[in-house]
């Protein structure tokens, strides 16, 4: 991988991590359209992830410092139980995915059309992460494990979990990005651990440099979403992504 390459994966990991547009999906495509082999970046693509979960630390470090507030520790930990259990459980399953581009365009499309709709469907509540209940954590880790399919968002996923447990937008968005630091840690540490022997030198300084650049920009993307999702809601997102999932699809294709 050359460091340009590097550059603009490590950029789109950070600005969409946190979107409900699929991180993974975008650098799925991003690969594709780059002609990098999809087998040769999978381990990549998860373990760049590190650089945008400090992003959410630094973000939000009085949450995450808060060492008296044992409850928000273990509210993150009931909604991380359902992937990781599932996550161990399809692990090969996954790995295939990750390795098939083709399907990130159907489901940018299909959950395209869900976030259109998605505040009709699941109107917010009053739910903040301090009232949400460990029941509704865990409820909300179920929903996100659907992300697993690459495209369909962990984002989306969760927060759409977390509007039908009835919590605000904003709280929603929230745990959202704190449910993260648990959930893509242990994906990228289990990738990492699994992979390791095969990884050489070269790409190793890779990820070290990817996860610098996607915390820079997951810094920024971060606040620009909680500002997006007070004035404008989900809907543009949802727009975004039938676009882009169906130009990638004729980019396959045609």
């Amino acid at each position: 991988m050359t460091w340009i390459e590097n550059l603009i994966l490590s950029v789109v990991e950070g600005i969409t991590e946190y979107l409900p547009v699929s991180s993974t999906g975008h650098l799925m495509m991003t690969g594709a359209v780059m002609k990098l082999k999809a087998s040769e970046i999978d381990t990549y693509i998860i373990s760049i992830q590190f650089g945008a979960i400090l992003a959410v630390v630094v973000a939000y470090y009085k949450r995450f410092l808060d060492f008296k507030n044992i409850t928000f520790y273990l509210k993150l930990f009931a909604g991380f139980i359902p992937a990781a259990i599932l996550g161990l459980l399809l692990d090969e399953h996954l790995e295939r995915l990750l390795q098939t581009p083709a399907i990130v365009g159907f489901t940018l499309i299909l959950i395209g059309f869900f976030l259109i709709f998605m505040e009709k469907l699941l109107p917010e509540g009053q739910k903040d992460t301090e009232s949400m209940t460990y029941t509704d954590a865990f409820k909300i880790g179920i929903v996100q494990s659907f992300a697993m399919v690459p495209g369909v968002s962990r984002s989306a996923a969760s927060i759409a979990g977390a509007l039908g447990c009835k919590m605000s937008k904003v709280a929603a968005t929230e745990f959202s990005f704190f449910l993260a630091v648990p959930t893509l840690g242990a994906a990228g540490l289990y990738k990492l651990m699994k992979n390791w022997d095969q990884l050489s030198t070269s790409q190793l300084e890779d990820i070290a440099l990817g996860n610098v650049l996607s915390f820079i920009t997951a810094l920024f993307a971060i606040k620009f979403f909680i500002q997006l999702v007070k004035t404008k809601g989900f809907a543009w997102f949802g727009y975004y992504r039938i676009i882009v999932g169906a130009a990638f699809l004729l980019y396959l294709y045609v």
